[in-house]
């Protein structure tokens, strides 16, 4: 329903989830339906800002994290620690190095479990991957697990206790074939147009003797024969991707890279990337694995998760980078995301050691479609729920309604309809564009399955070696929203995690605005219809829906 430009001040919504929960108290949340559409595009500056930005002062569908500084926060928070769940991070990076938990019960490495929690030296975290940094999919696990003992068989061959295993692994081995065989007609195809760019710039460079030529100086080239206007067309349409024919080809090659990478590692049906740990995959109560290296083997592997923690909390106003949503956080790093599928026990047992070791918010940017022991995991999501911590989840990146059958884990409803626990929030990724396109085309949606929207397009964060780099993704969103819980459970300690989970969905910014979803442009929908809470998060509102509740 589309709220009216005033709510009700005195409308007092009580939230379970506390033994005696205090009474949270809606704030008045201006309709921005007829905000009007900001039509320049951002530049680089305003870009590196955005998720920050106010949506009535600046149409930019920002958070109004720094409208919230200025105006509303007042005095020091307490410390929270926030877990962040991912490839590892880099800890030693210049904007997180003053803001990456430590583990004051453990003494550094002297190789002995001080602080009696099971793990050895565990000062900023714990690395359940040990040098596991490729690992395959899923599905791909699923298949190869299977394949002798199901391969060439029917449903009705299946004895009845294994019928949806059966089901599991056949529509596994369909997705695995089907993502090879595009895999390997998309390898096909870029060495081609590898092959016929090389031999037009060979041709064209030799004529005007030099390899760094550009678009004005291609236009100006004669083309007499049907080869020199086919290496001259070729060549035209490549330079609108890049500056320069070497760079383009450089940008070319990693991609083939990559998607030949992704065959070998993520869709390998004979690898056994979990060897090198030693545990027993199918006992959870075998804990005595990884080690305390939080970033990991490869330092360029923790791209992803050191970009996650740089949203919630890179060092506010310290002149360099950029600054992270919380300036009272203290990340925690749980590494047990690989380059490929996560395992649910690495999930499981991550989720309690930050719920064992203090975090108060845990973020999990990332998913599946397949799990093999997805119970393990919403056990450790129930156990967190018990123990009042926060879950901020991604919604995932596919571009489809999760309400239509799609199950992504980890997730909070075990049939897609019905949650069974009050302490996970979904988030979508938003587009900085207050128009059409302000979801992410490709931000997954639902009505039942996502909670709320946040900033996911071009975020600028941190990222291994003292970098910093744009990336986009509902990895991007669930930390901008991770960043906002931390920040109140602070500053209003009193608040249960449900509690901050309702404050954030009931606390946003409202619209009908009519959007693509799933980057269709062919499916419009408005744009509240396509979460349960239909807002946008946004700071400013929700801190004072907590200041109020607190003076009911």
């Amino acid at each position: 329903m589309k709220k009216s430009l005033i709510a009700a001040f005195g409308a007092a919504l009580l939230i379970a989830g506390c033994d005696t929960p205090a009474k949270l108290i809606s704030v008045p949340v201006e309709n921005v339906d007829q905000l009007p559409v900001k039509i320049a595009d951002l530049d680089e500056e305003q870009l590196k800002e955005w998720p920050g930005k106010d949506i009535k002062e600046d149409t930019i569908p920002g958070m109004s994290v720094e409208k919230t500084y200025d105006e509303l926060i007042k005095g020091q928070g307490s410390s929270v620690i926030v877990a962040v769940i991912d490839s590892g991070v880099d800890i030693e990076h210049e904007d997180l190095d003053g803001v990456i938990w430590t583990n004051a019960d453990e003494i550094p490495n002297n190789g002995i479990d001080d602080d009696k929690n099971g793990y050895i030296d565990d000062i900023h975290g714990w690395n359940f991957l040990g040098d596991i940094v490729a690992e395959q999919l899923e599905k791909a696990r699923i298949v190869q697990k299977y394949d002798a003992q199901f391969s060439g068989k029917t449903l009705d061959q299946i004895p009845t206790a294994q019928k949806e295993l059966f089901k599991t692994y056949t529509k596994a081995k369909a997705e695995v074939e089907k993502d090879r065989s595009e895999l390997e007609d998309q390898i096909t195809q870029y060495q081609g147009l590898m092959a016929a760019v090389k031999t037009a710039h060979t041709e064209v460079s030799q004529k005007l003797n030099k390899e760094d030529y550009t678009a004005e100086e291609l236009a100006a080239l004669p083309a007499e024969t049907q080869m020199e206007q086919r290496n001259k067309a070729i060549l035209t349409q490549m330079l609108t991707y890049a500056d320069t024919i070497p760079e383009f080809m450089e940008m070319l090659t990693e991609q083939l890279e990559s998607m030949q990478e992704r065959l070998d590692t993520n869709y390998n049906l004979n690898a056994n990337y979990r060897s090198v740990l030693g545990d027993d995959l199918n006992d959870l109560n075998d804990t005595n694995y990884g080690n305390n290296n939080v970033i990991g083997p490869d330092p360029e592997a923790a791209r992803h998760g050191t970009h996650v923690a740089g949203i919630i909390a890179a060092e506010r106003n310290n002149g360099i980078g950029m600054n992270g949503v919380a300036n009272n956080a203290k990340i925690m790093v749980v590494r047990a995301v690989p380059d490929g599928d996560e395992y649910d026990k690495d999930i499981a047992l991550a989720i309690r050691y930050a719920v064992d070791n203090g975090a108060k918010v845990i973020n999990t940017s990332f998913g599946k479609y397949f799990a093999t022991n997805p119970e393990w995991v919403y056990d450790a999501i129930k156990y967190a729920a018990k123990k009042d911590v926060l879950i901020v989840n991604a919604a995932g990146n596919e571009s489809i309604d999760l309400d239509g059958g799609d199950t992504v884990y980890p997730n909070d409803q075990l049939d897609n309809v019905t949650e069974f626990a009050d302490n996970v929030i979904t988030v979508g990724a938003l587009n900085y564009k207050y128009s059409g396109k302000l979801v992410a085309s490709f931000s997954n949606y639902g009505k039942s399955n996502v909670d709320v929207f946040a900033p996911g397009v071009q975020i600028w964060s941190t990222v291994p070696g003292n970098e910093y780099e744009f990336l986009q993704g509902t990895s991007m969103a669930a930390p901008n929203v991770a960043g906002v819980a931390a920040m109140l459970r602070s500053y209003y300690p009193q608040f249960s995690a449900a509690q901050i989970k309702q404050i954030i969905m009931q606390s946003g910014i409202t619209s009908n605005i009519q959007v693509s979803a799933g980057g269709d442009a062919d499916v419009v929908k408005p744009f509240s219809a396509l979460s349960k809470s239909g807002e946008m998060v946004n700071m400013y509102n929700a801190f004072k829906m907590a200041e109020l509740s607190t003076k009911k």
